[in-house]
């Protein structure tokens, strides 16, 4: 008889592994690169490079030119409640892509941000501590799941052949994302929870006890009795 598959039950620390990630929630692709470290050095230079490829395949922007006010409503409306927007450049080229990452000192340098602005992508930042907002660290969640489950690494490179392999997996048959989460659930329960009011904008918490006497009839100007 066969023997089940068994893995080593010691923890060794043999060097760590990040995955970079894009990911795009309408289409589902994800654009993944394997590093063993992420500092500006390094992000900085895979994020332009990988955003130049994505906008490079999106429709080209129209040719005619647009109001300068207009094209600058359509950027700042995007920093409309903020408590701390960064200020726009004053050249501005049509608004063409979303970036949504965390809300990271690194992610905030001008440089970068000026980069961004000039090929008319609009960097969004998540609140701290709210990088659940952030649909990549979801993708990556399940990358990672895929990759690693029931594997035994030996060393980094592993990790990053099961992790690019698992990328390429995913994007053979992507998903394609829609924002929901626990509290769109919770408010969806709560919703289902209340009780409609005569067919108004009205509800109440509690369903309104419904007693019609058997000799009453209803009329637009309320009850009258029969």
């Amino acid at each position: 008889m066969g023997e089940p598959d068994r893995q080593p039950h010691e923890w060794v620390r043999g060097g760590t592994v990040k995955l970079l990630t894009l990911f795009r929630p309408a289409i589902g692709q994800v654009w993944g690169e394997t590093v063993e470290h992420t500092p500006n050095v390094v992000l900085h230079p895979w994020l332009r490079k990988e955003l130049t490829a994505i906008l490079d395949d999106l429709p080209a922007p129209t040719t005619s030119p647009l109001d300068p006010e207009a094209n600058r409503a359509a950027w700042a409306v995007w920093q409309a409640g903020l408590t701390t927007p960064f200020t726009l450049p004053a050249d501005l080229p049509p608004l063409r892509a979303l970036l949504v990452w965390d809300n990271l000192a690194g992610h905030k340098t001008p440089e970068m941000v000026c980069w961004l602005c000039a090929h008319g992508v609009m960097p969004l930042y998540t609140p701290l501590g709210g990088s659940w907002l952030n649909m990549a660290e979801s993708i990556q969640r399940i990358i990672v799941r895929r990759a690693l489950v029931g594997r035994h690494p030996e060393n980094t490179q592993d990790l990053k052949d099961w992790l690019g392999a698992t990328v390429i997996g995913w994007n053979a048959a992507p998903t394609p994302f829609v924002w929901g989460g626990k509290r769109a659930a919770r408010r969806e329960r709560a919703r289902a929870r209340r009780h409609a009011l005569g067919g108004s904008g009205g509800y109440t918490r509690r369903p309104v006890c419904r007693c019609r006497h058997p000799h009453t009839s209803r009329t637009n100007g309320g009850h009258r009795a029969i």
